[in-house]
């Protein structure tokens, strides 16, 4: 599938941000920014993308971020050096490629979420 062929430097910045909203106000508008996408599964984000790999990371990175928050999760915390969130980021898309490639009509808000506990070992 050729949502997963995502570059590395693509997803960089899926997981590189700090994820704890500073304010209230920030959580909103995450969620705000989220909930347009979160009816994609694996195989219509692909389909919508036409590969277009921007949109596919866009997508991803807001379903991330929601995930993160809900989860109260700060990056830093797991990882602090540049290779410690290569190899993070490296996890977070294996983990995403294989909860699609297991079921592509599964929603991707969910497997995003399911990829965040797999590859930060929660």
């Amino acid at each position: 599938m050729r949502f997963f062929k995502l570059k590395m430097s693509a997803c960089a910045a899926i997981l590189a941000a700090p994820c704890v909203a500073a304010a209230d106000e920030a959580a909103e508008q995450m969620v705000q920014d989220a909930l347009p996408v979160m009816h994609y599964t694996c195989a219509s984000i692909a389909e919508e993308a036409d590969g277009d790999e921007a949109f596919v990371v866009a997508v991803v990175g807001k379903m991330t971020a929601l995930s993160l928050h809900n989860r109260q999760i700060n990056i830093e915390d797991h990882a602090t050096s540049d290779e410690e969130k290569a190899q993070l980021r490296e996890a977070f898309i294996a983990a995403l490629s294989e909860g699609c490639a297991a079921d592509k009509d599964a929603l991707l808000g969910g497997v995003v979420d399911n990829a965040v506990k797999t590859s930060l070992g929660l």
